[in-house]
């Protein structure tokens, strides 16, 4: 593991770290970040495995996009989403992985 301390990340970097993951910590957010996974989806495709409102879920998406966690492109009239990049994919599975409720409950029990 990298040794954090001796390595300090510019003020700026550590900003916008702690922007994108406040980001991502929005129940909403987070659920469309797990249902975008390693996929490319339309607003439409996301909103219905959601099940809210399409204005919910493109406010939620421009704000994924202005901290650069998803990306996006227009096709006609439809406009698709995508996680950013495989970093980004690998952290969401960590993050899913270490605080998904079986783990946080073997851990409130030991």
């Amino acid at each position: 593991m990298e040794d954090l301390g001796t390595n300090q990340a510019p003020e700026e970097d550590i900003t916008l770290t702690a922007d994108a993951l406040k980001a991502m910590g929005h129940p909403l957010r987070w659920k469309i970040l797990c249902t975008l996974g390693n996929k490319e989806m339309s607003v439409g495709e996301i909103v219905e495995k959601i099940g809210t409102s399409q204005s919910n879920v493109s406010q939620h998406l421009d704000q994924l996009r202005n901290k650069n966690i998803v990306s996006s492109r227009r096709d006609a009239n439809r406009i698709y989403y995508r996680v950013r990049n495989d970093q980004l994919l690998e952290l969401i599975g960590t993050m899913r992985s270490v605080l998904c409720r079986t783990n946080l409950d073997d851990l409130m029990s030991e």
